[in-house]
């Protein structure tokens, strides 16, 4: 296995045991992926050539739609771009162009700095522009006014539709050269989109009003060449849980639609060199008459064809389905972390003997039997870290095959979809338990 750092392997064990995906290290147990990585990799490799892209993964509740995002999203990373990823909800609906904005603002991250990022690219671009100038930083009036025309000149596309924008980042500029912190977050906040941020501070910049949807998108287009300057070549962008549009009114559901249509429309037409846009979703929204199927362009542009065998799914395809996790899976899922967390524990040896490969395939099973496939792989890696492997580490005596035997579920621990699966799983079999099957 890869060297893992003591605090990153603490930092994906912890997330693990509280039933998470974890924002660091999926590479280590991303167990099913390589059957995508050639495609996407081609992916990414084009945007950061100053391309474009556009990804939709389909997959039933528990398939691993996060996990590929954020897999996807440390694919990026390595290959220097930024990344952001949205939860599509009632705060933060799809229709609201300009919420979704903010939200991806907010979670901007990059390889070595967490969000929101933002902050410091754009200081970091700044510099670079500095730099650009071919001007000694000693003369600061000379330079100020270098870097002030550098900035239009870089920004000329996007100031042609939202002058705020540039004109923002300079009085952002000219505010840190002043001392004034409090009118340069303020206007690095505007440019962020968040409301409401003070007259004082938008009169100083000859700011009105606040980022509406229209406008976000300009502002996009404007991050994207911030990003580039500064080494960036791109921004991984995903959208979760696009499938909330089916439980909002119908006029918001189909103005989100339209919204994903026009963003897709525009990838394509290159307006954003270097943004590759990933929606996640389950099957039901890309097929359902309240979903996709409900505005007809976007489901002529999202449509694939899913009558074949999954083993004969191409990742090059829009869609990307997910078939969730077979019990071989989830057996070689376990392991591999099971090998991450004893591979810097003290207790390494106790733990491989006493949670072996056959031990873990029978916790899978016992998992399994309570909540199916689809749904068992996070509450299997919670308990097998924090009932199992915890245990056996702490206490020298704890032998999960006899001081584990019965593996249990209860509502409280399960979210909405588990707890759904878990109760039609009930009024399939006649047991209330399943048991480990151990002698």
């Amino acid at each position: 296995m890869t060297k893992v750092s003591r605090a990153r392997r603490r930092q994906i064990i912890d997330a693990l045991g509280r039933g998470t995906v974890p924002s660091v290290g999926l590479d280590l147990f991303a167990v099913g992926m390589d059957r995508f990585e050639r495609a996407l990799d081609d992916d990414l490799t084009a945007v950061t050539a100053g391309g474009a892209g556009f990804k939709a993964i389909r997959g039933e509740y528990g398939s691993g739609k996060t996990f590929f995002a954020r897999w996807l999203a440390e694919k990026a990373k390595r290959k220097k771009m930024a990344a952001s990823e949205i939860q599509i909800s009632e705060r933060t609906p799809l229709h609201r162009l300009d919420t979704v904005y903010r939200s991806m603002v907010g979670s901007l991250s990059t390889a070595s700095i967490r969000p929101s990022a933002l902050r410091d690219i754009v200081d970091t671009w700044l510099l670079t522009l500095e730099d650009d100038t071919g001007v000694a930083r000693g003369d600061r009036r000379k330079l100020s006014a270098a870097v002030e025309e550098l900035i239009e000149t870089r920004l000329a596309a996007t100031a042609r539709n939202a002058p705020a924008f540039s004109a923002a980042l300079r009085f952002y500029r000219r505010a840190l050269m002043t001392g004034d912190q409090a009118t340069a977050d303020g206007l690095l906040a505007w440019v962020s989109g968040e409301p409401n941020v003070s007259a004082t501070v938008r009169r100083y910049a000859g700011l009105k009003g606040d980022v509406d949807g229209a406008t976000a998108l300009h502002f996009l287009q404007g991050l994207l060449t911030v990003l580039r300057d500064c080494g960036h070549p791109g921004l991984l962008v995903v959208l979760d849980e696009v499938e909330t549009l089916q439980k909002v009114r119908s006029d918001y559901r189909d103005r989100g639609l339209n919204a994903l249509r026009q963003l897709i429309d525009e990838i394509d037409k290159g307006r954003f060199p270097g943004l590759y846009l990933v929606v996640t979703g389950t099957p039901a929204f890309y097929d359902g008459q309240l979903g996709v199927q409900r505005l007809t362009p976007l489901a002529q542009r999202l449509h694939t064809d899913f009558t074949t065998d999954p083993r004969f799914d191409t990742a090059r395809a829009v869609q990307i389905r997910l078939t969730g996790f077979d019990r071989e899976r989830l057996v070689t899922l376990g392991c591999v972390v099971r090998d991450l967390y004893a591979g810097g524990d003290p207790a390494e040896r106790r733990i491989r003997d006493r949670v072996d490969d056959v031990y873990i395939k029978d916790l899978a099973g016992a998992v399994e039997g309570h909540l199916g496939a689809g749904v068992a792989p996070r509450i299997f890696l919670r308990k097998l870290v924090q009932d199992v492997l915890h245990r056996v580490s702490e206490h020298e005596h704890f032998d999960p095959r006899r001081d584990y035997r019965q593996v249990s579920v209860v509502a409280s621990e399960l979210t909405d979809d588990e707890r759904n699966a878990y109760e039609k799983r009930r009024r399939a079999v006649s047991a209330d338990d399943v048991d480990l099957d151990l002698p």
